[in-house]
Parts: structure tokens; C-alpha cells; sequence
């Protein structure tokens, strides 16, 4: 039964999109992964990662990338292929640019290109508010805390370095946290609508959830559909401005199908010649995009 109403069956697509690829077998899963193969050559295989699929697998988790490596480095070559490699991670909800190698030696490579801070990234997001300034450079270390509520859970936080003292308003040195690990992320307003803005981002470094952390605690501006960041101490969804919740023609109790917009846009390799690998974004994020009027640069 689908509805009439456009608004509903959007609603019902972005229900259904984390729980789609966690239903299907292994096979099928393995032969989407290969439609969505952008690049291979004997190294490397680049891939349009779908939204909603783990990369590792865990508690609840029935599919995953990891999983099917050595199913999709079949049907990529011939029976007796080598298993595919990880190189690097991206969130469940995700999308994007994802490189895989064809073996230990070359994922080894990669992983230090990642490691070394040689492999440029460029992701896309939809964020809540505007960003104060509209571009710069968010350097806060992020730590990983355990937050103590009526559900306790874990989420990377910042560990500033620095605070601003109540009683002058001076900027002091805060005492660091051993744990925390730098992180620096570069960003830039594409355009702003509906309470909203389209942000390019080059995270620098490559700490877990940075991008989401910084934008959400560093910049005050959550990621549109990121329900674990938009609040420290609580797991609800999203609290979405009045206008945006208009444009998008959605309640606020429909807000938790939203699914996070963050999208890797762009990445370049260094491997002999620069390989620069681009991933048009997913349809939910360009539907998203025309209902609350954010235009896309055409540069």
C-alpha cells in the first residue's frame, strides 16, 4: 500500500532506508555494493557507499560491508579472487566515496596515506542554523565520555584546551584530558535557507564522529537528522526550527525518520598519479535539498 500523499511516502522511504539493506542476503547485498562500484584498476576498487550500512558488524547488526568483501571481490573478477580490504571507516549513515583494496600490501598503503594525513576528503552536509563565521577552521580535541542519564551511553565530546574564566571573562589554559585526540576540521557555507545551511568539509584529521561533534558542539549547528548529537544529555530525536519543519512539511513527532545528511563527497588518492574519486549525493539528500531551497553552487 503506497500513499498518496508525497509528504507520507517520503515519510515511509526514510523509514524504511536503515532497515532496507539489514533484510536482504548477503548476495544481493554484495551485487548492490557492485553497481555501485565507481573505479577499479588491479590496487583498488571505490565504491558509492549506500546509507544505513555498517561497515564492521555488531550487537543487532545482520549485514555489513566487512562481511561481504570476499562476495564482492568475486563477482568483481573471477571465482578464485583475493577478499577485498578495508582502508579506512564511515558511519552507518554515511554516505559516499569509500575505497576498498584488492590486498593486504595495498591496504596497508592506503591506511598509511590515511594515517599520514596524505588522502584529501571533502564531505557534504546539511546542518541546522549558519554557521558564526561562515568559514574557518574548528580545532577542539574530542574525547570519548560516558553520559550519565536515565539511559547512560557513550558519545565523543570536546576537550578544549582552553576556557573562558566567569569571573573576567580571560581565556585560560583548561586542564587537558590525556584520552582526547586532536582534531581539526575545515569548513565552508555552500548556502543557507529555511533555517538551514549546505556546508563543504575537510576534516584534517580522522577521529571517530568528528565532523558530527564539531559541527553540533563546536559550531552549535547539529547535522540535519543527527539525533545523537543534537543533545548531550538525552537520546531523542532532533528538535527541527518551525520553518524548516514547514518546508520539509513534517511534525515535529515525524522529525526521529530523518536521516542524517552528511554525505563524503570527494576524496583524492595519492597513489603514483593523484586518483580524485566523485560521489553525486544520494536522492533522500537532494530531495532534502529542494524542499528547504538550498541551491547548489555550481561551481
Amino acid at each position: 500500500q503506497i500513499p498518496k500523499d508525497p509528504t507520507q511516502r517520503w515519510l515511509r522511504e526514510l523509514a524504511a532506508m536503515s532497515q532496507q539493506l539489514q533484510q536482504v542476503h548477503p548476495n544481493v547485498l554484495a551485487k548492490i555494493l557492485k553497481q555501485r562500484t565507481l573505479y577499479q584498476n588491479e590496487e583498488i576498487v571505490v565504491i558509492d557507499k549506500p546509507y544505513g550500512l555498517p561497515v564492521h558488524g555488531g550487537p543487532g547488526i545482520k549485514n555489513c560491508i566487512a562481511d561481504v568483501l570476499p562476495i564482492l571481490a568475486k563477482m568483481l573478477e573471477n571465482m578464485r579472487a583475493e577478499p577485498l580490504h578495508l582502508c579506512h571507516r564511515l558511519d552507518k549513515e554515511t554516505t559516499g566515496v569509500m575505497v576498498l583494496a584488492r590486498s593486504k600490501e595495498a591496504a596497508e598503503k592506503i591506511r598509511l596515506l590515511f594515517k599520514t594525513r596524505q588522502v584529501e576528503k571533502i564531505y557534504w552536509a546539511i546542518v541546522l542554523g549558519d554557521p558564526d563565521p561562515v568559514e574557518g577552521v574548528v580545532e577542539i580535541p574530542i574525547v570519548e565520555k560516558e553520559v550519565k542519564s536515565h539511559q547512560s551511553h557513550y558519545k565523543m565530546t570536546l576537550a578544549p584546551r582552553f576556557r573562558v574564566c566567569p569571573e573576567d571573562g580571560r581565556v585560560v589554559k583548561a586542564r587537558g584530558d590525556r584520552h582526547a585526540e586532536r582534531a581539526v576540521t575545515r569548513y565552508r557555507r555552500l548556502a543557507a535557507a529555511s533555517a538551514c545551511s549546505l556546508l563543504q568539509l575537510q576534516p584534517i584529521t580522522g577521529v571517530k564522529h568528528q565532523i558530527r561533534v564539531h559541527l553540533a558542539y563546536g559550531l552549535g549547528c547539529p547535522i540535519l537528522g543527527d539525533h545523537k548529537y543534537s543533545h548531550w544529555s538525552k537520546l531523542a530525536p532532533q528538535k527541527l526550527p518551525e520553518l524548516t519543519l514547514r518546508r520539509l512539511k513534517l511534525e515535529q513527532s515525524k522529525a526521529r525518520h530523518l536521516p542524517l545528511h552528511l554525505h563524503a563527497q570527494r576524496l583524492s588518492l595519492p597513489l603514483g598519479q593523484p586518483l580524485d574519486f566523485v560521489c553525486k549525493l544520494p536522492l533522500f539528500f537532494q530531495k532534502t535539498l529542494r524542499k528547504l531551497e538550498l541551491d547548489i553552487p555550481k561551481d
